[in-house]
């Protein structure tokens, strides 16, 4: 893989400055902290003789994407656990409507579709027992690629150079790009998470995993719950790529970039501070969701 990345600036004010870190250019499908989670544990896995990468997904997962392009350019086998046994009833006729699993079968991947009730169990012991019975020589990453090899790899996301930001926000899913980010800050830097997702669960998880208090979750801009979109998201996202030529994600990116500017329009930053978002990538699932917003005859997401 090539680390390829950059800070962007974005002109907001005389006393505000952000920038935006471009972990979306690493790769076209291994990009952001797809490529970071992935990094150790395919390095780990090529150590150990495991021929095989299993993970999960559901139907418009970029780690499910990101895996598939992987194992093909390192020479895994790879299997996708794919949430919905009703998308394996017309294998061909889901491929044809949706991009995100044929690319990953085009790279060789082979999918496994199981009930939600099913998927639910992912983490249960039992449940992973009989994957490991059934293909005995697959290294198992678990969904969202996060682990401890992850939060090493996304460790790497902040270079010398940014620490000279007064704050980092990223986009929170499972926890482990900011767990990483976090553990690479420096204590005077203030690290600011956006979680997609409801609820303070991940506080516990995060603090488990990271020695500095130096972080807090911002809970006001998850528009719902996870994979939750509205108008307002909608056309932000649109008069910001409008604007800077910037490709926001609805489940992540967009929802994080979202409640910068409404911290920034509430006071919260200081003045003459020094922003840096993550870009994280995750555009695999814009569209998924455009498809569901045409069904409803509204605003589509501009790519």
């Amino acid at each position: 893989m090539i680390e390829t990345t950059q800070n962007q600036g974005i002109p907001l004010s005389n006393t505000i400055r952000l920038s935006i870190k471009r972990e979306d250019l690493i790769h076209p499908y291994i990009s952001g902290n797809k490529y970071r989670k992935l990094k150790y544990n395919i390095a780990f896995a090529k150590a150990n003789n495991y021929k095989t990468l299993l993970t999960f997904g559901g139907a418009y997962s970029n780690h499910i994407a990101a895996t598939a392009v992987a194992g093909k350019r390192y020479n895994f086998d790879t299997i996708g656990i794919i949430r919905g046994d009703e998308l394996g009833k017309d294998v061909e006729k889901t491929l044809s409507e949706n991009k995100t699993l044929a690319r990953a079968v085009s790279f060789g991947m082979k999918l496994k579709f199981i009930s939600r009730t099913a998927y639910k169990q992912k983490e249960e012991q039992q449940f992973l027992d009989a994957l490991k019975k059934e293909y005995p020589d697959a290294y198992i990453l678990p969904e969202g690629g996060t682990n401890e090899l992850a939060i090493k790899g996304c460790e790497e996301i902040l270079t010398p150079s940014d620490l000279s930001f007064d704050y980092i926000c990223c986009a929170v899913g499972t926890g482990g790009t900011i767990s990483g980010i976090i553990n690479a800050s420096d204590s005077s830097q203030k690290i600011l998470g956006f979680p997609a997702l409801k609820g303070n669960f991940l506080e516990d998880e995060i603090q488990s995993v990271v020695k500095k208090k130096n972080w807090q979750l911002v809970q006001t801009c998850h528009f719902g719950g996870y994979a939750k979109v509205t108008d307002e998201l909608v056309r932000f996202m649109n008069e910001f790529k409008k604007s800077y030529n910037i490709v926001l994600d609805p489940i992540y990116t967009g929802k994080m970039m979202y409640g910068i500017f409404d911290l920034i329009s509430q006071g919260y930053f200081p003045q003459n501070s020094r922003i840096l978002a993550i870009h994280t990538g995750g555009l695999q699932g814009v569209e998924g969701i455009n498809k569901r917003l045409e069904k409803k005859g509204l605003q589509t997401i501009d790519i």
